[in-house]
């Protein structure tokens, strides 16, 4: 007997993703979406086994992993830069825009667009300068895993990048202010 979940069921709602449409610019936006939710789940997922593993070693067994609590903040790090854009896309950034709501319709969608210029031109100095740190540190090492400090480090111009992708692939949503509910709570608890 297979059960089947209920509407309201959070976890499955929680889960669930699109359809991957079948062909051309919307199809590769799709593809990103789902290896960036993919990379946040897996950076998250690995970070907390991490860190209760270590509390496990640590109190009851009485001998910590040393890599563990570095991997875990390099994780964290990875984790924000590569959500950041999906944030974006879902409107929970925080805002200030009782500004562009006091404005008439086309006077605050031009507020909008100004701000979406100046966010796109700060993501494009944070991919160029985030390289460019990226490759000085990549002489360094980490202090216990022995890594390349590159590897960190290049969650910057990585994780602007990508934001800057959302950031034009959902700019006229956010111009419009339609944010998506990709497996949100509030869709969930809509059911």
């Amino acid at each position: 007997m297979q059960l089947e979940p209920r509407s309201g069921d959070l976890i499955s709602r929680a889960m669930q993703f699109p359809p991957c449409p079948a062909s051309g610019l919307a199809r590769l936006e799709w593809q990103v979406l789902w290896v960036n939710a993919l990379l946040v789940f897996a950076a998250t997922a690995t970070m907390v086994v991490l860190v209760i593993g270590n509390v496990f070693f640590r109190y009851v067994l009485k001998a910590s992993v040393i890599w563990a609590e570095e991997l875990s903040q390099y994780l964290m790090i990875w984790m924000v830069f590569l959500g950041a854009g999906l944030a974006f896309r879902q409107g929970r950034h925080v805002a200030v825009e009782m500004l562009q709501d006091a404005l008439p319709g086309p006077a605050g969608r031009a507020l909008r667009w100004l701000v979406l210029a100046i966010v796109t031109v700060f993501l494009a100095l944070m991919v160029v300068l985030g390289t460019q740190y990226a490759i000085f540190a990549a002489g360094q090492e980490t202090p216990a895993l022995q890594i390349s400090a590159a590897i960190p480090y290049s969650a910057i111009p990585v994780g602007a990048a990508l934001f800057l992708f959302h950031v034009v692939m959902a700019a006229r949503t956010y111009v419009d202010r339609r944010f998506e509910e990709m497996g949100s709570l509030e869709q969930a608890e809509e059911i």
